[in-house]
């Protein structure tokens, strides 16, 4: 009994080995019967593909924005050093000379009201 099992199991791959040699193992009937494993197979490797798509385009997108991100801090900061400037005193007291307002800034500090 075990012989026959042996003799069947080397015959069945040497016929294995043979249709592969000769071409037929992928024949009609193997396309036929795995039909619905293929598409799946197809279909996963096509969704594959679009994912890695969208996510290439969604990082690219990602770094833009991150640099775009980092040029407005850059001009965030640069504007806010320029107001900073334009506010000091001595600028505003030069502006005034420049300008020729006939405005001066008071020589002594201001003090408040007494509230009731």
């Amino acid at each position: 009994m075990s012989q026959k099992r042996n003799h069947t199991a080397s015959s069945t791959s040497k016929k294995a080995g043979k249709d592969i040699i000769q071409g037929r193992f992928f024949s009609l009937d193997f396309f036929k019967r795995n039909a619905v494993y293929i598409i799946a197979l197809v279909v996963m490797a096509l969704a594959y593909i679009a994912n890695k798509f969208v996510c290439q385009s969604s990082m690219q997108e990602v770094m833009s924005l991150r640099t775009e991100l980092a040029n407005a801090q850059t001009d965030l900061v640069n504007s806010s050093a320029h107001y900073n400037s334009m506010i000091r005193e001595s600028e505003m007291t030069k502006l005034m000379r420049e300008k020729h307002l006939g405005l001066s800034a008071p020589e002594e500090p201001p003090y408040h009201l007494p509230s009731k």
